[in-house]
């Protein structure tokens, strides 16, 4: 049997990773449209059925930094498939539960398989040709946004016309279908750090230290901001994540190493992919609420859940139709350039949807110009950082960059969660979000997006992303085998 062209075989990684993050994307906005329904289904209460997102998002950011790092260790094939593995596990678990407890757990295995995202965007730094690697790593670092898009009208078509547990055994289904893409169509490549040992401190201290500031941000609207639970976690956040640094900096193979992550260019991209996390995820929580609101209200569209997750999805395609020119726009102009480019975009996408908040087809375009910005942004920054981190350390600086976007989306969820729970109208006896909430809500996320902008203008010029050490000629080795 002839060799398969290089073309082709690098062409089966890029679309098997773009794949598995789109799936861990839709995994991370599946139960969305069963949040008002989950205290019936689980028989608990709303507090306690929170948990069931609380638990996926600090799962994946405690295990996604040390996923990059064993991916550095251990090889990203092996790492890509054991994060597929909680992603499947997770799925027949919830699918399967009928109490609040086993769903948290099988929400926090899902979580635990977010680092799949990361890991693979940094082992395109090994397999992909210099001339197609900056369109590859926007392809597969937008797919969490197209994820995150389509996973939405999806999931709320799902629950609407069968049963909810159809949701997690067809996540199931997905998870197992990306795991054997995996076995047969990813390389096995050389570790990049193999050799060194795995700080287990630096991964026991970061872990606790980001539960204790995720907990806080999350639940801080639910215990009061001011109450003694919240307070003692930022102060338990602080004070384990500085003693986390101080053993980083120590330690010989640190899990994060935060001296590469001071150099200017790797600190400026993380700071703008926490507000550009922010950015994104206030519309997010914002234009789905707008599109349901009853039209009683004089500002709601009055869509049924279905109806806005269909006029939510074509920002999602947006997404993919963009991620390809943001790659050639890095080829052409640097990282630097598509990455103020995206969030100048995201911006403008906020000044169009105050100026048509009052239609549907204008919500919908505000999503396609916001989640186009989102997704040039998205594809520029692991970009920016692997272009200046050592080989051995590609996987664990694309982690923590992943980590970035997470405690922005994070920051942006509490802080536009407390915009829309203050500016309120009553209306019938009822307390809701005003208009002038939501749009207060819109400015501050056109306003963290002109902040993200500035912050990217500061990112010192560098050199694009370029091939690992030996890569072009493994390349010409592949290409010059006769057989396989």
């Amino acid at each position: 049997m002839e060799a398969q062209p290089l073309s082709a075989r690098t062409g089966g990684v890029v679309t098997t990773l773009a794949l598995a993050g789109t799936v861990a994307a839709i995994m991370q906005t599946l139960v969305t449209p069963l949040i008002a329904e989950l205290p019936r289904i689980l028989h608990t209460s709303s507090s306690n059925a929170a948990w069931v997102i609380t638990v996926t998002l600090v799962a994946g950011a405690i295990c996604v930094p040390i996923s990059g790092r064993l991916g550095d260790l251990l090889g990203k094939r092996r790492m890509l498939l054991a994060c597929a593995v909680p992603l499947v596990a997770g799925s027949v678990v919830c699918a399967l539960a009928s109490s609040v407890v086993p769903m948290i757990v099988g929400r926090g295995l899902q979580g635990m398989g977010m680092g799949i995202i990361p890991l693979g965007i940094a082992l395109l730094r090994d397999v992909v040709p210099t001339e197609r690697l900056s369109s590859s790593i926007a392809l597969v670092s937008a797919s969490m946004g197209i994820g995150g898009g389509l996973g939405l009208p999806i999931s709320a078509a799902v629950a609407q016309y069968a049963n909810w547990r159809v949701l997690f055994w067809s996540s199931a289904v997905l998870a197992l279908l990306i795991g054997t893409l995996i076995w047969f169509l990813i390389p096995d490549v050389p570790a990049g750090a193999k050799g060194q040992r795995f700080d287990l401190y630096g991964a026991l201290g970061l872990g606790v230290g980001l539960a204790c500031l995720l907990l806080a941000v999350s639940k801080g609207a639910d215990w009061g901001w001011g109450s003694g639970t919240t307070l003692g976690l930022f102060a338990g956040a602080v004070v384990v994540l500085g003693a986390w640094g101080a053993w980083e900096l120590r330690t010989r193979d640190p899990l994060v190493d935060l001296r590469t992550t001071a150099r200017p260019r790797v600190l400026m991209t993380n700071i703008a992919s926490v507000f550009v996390g922010f950015g994104m995820y206030a519309s997010m929580l914002i234009m789905p609420q707008l599109l349901q609101f009853p039209k009683a209200t004089g500002y709601g569209l009055g869509q049924s859940m279905l109806a806005a997750g269909l006029w939510m999805a074509p920002g999602g395609l947006m997404m993919m139709f963009v991620s390809p020119l943001g790659g050639k726009l890095s080829n052409a102009r640097g990282p630097k350039f598509t990455l103020v480019s995206g969030v100048l975009v995201i911006a403008a996408g906020y000044g169009v949807s105050l100026a048509l908040m009052e239609w549907s087809w204008g919500i919908m375009v505000a999503g396609m110009v916001i989640n186009s910005g989102v997704g040039l942004a998205y594809g520029a920054m692991p970009a920016l950082i692997m272009g200046s981190v050592p080989l051995a350390e590609t996987a664990a600086a694309n982690a923590f960059n992943t980590l970035m976007r997470s405690l922005g989306t994070s920051i942006g969820s509490a802080v536009v969660g407390v915009v829309l729970a203050h500016l309120t109208t009553s209306m019938g006896g009822y307390t809701f979000t005003s208009e002038s909430g939501f749009r207060a809500g819109l400015v501050v996320g056109c306003g963290v997006a002109l902040v993200a902008a500035a912050v990217a203008a500061l990112i010192p010029a560098g050199k694009p992303p370029v091939a690992a050490p030996g890569q072009a000629a493994r390349e010409a080795d592949q290409a010059a085998a006769p057989a396989a």
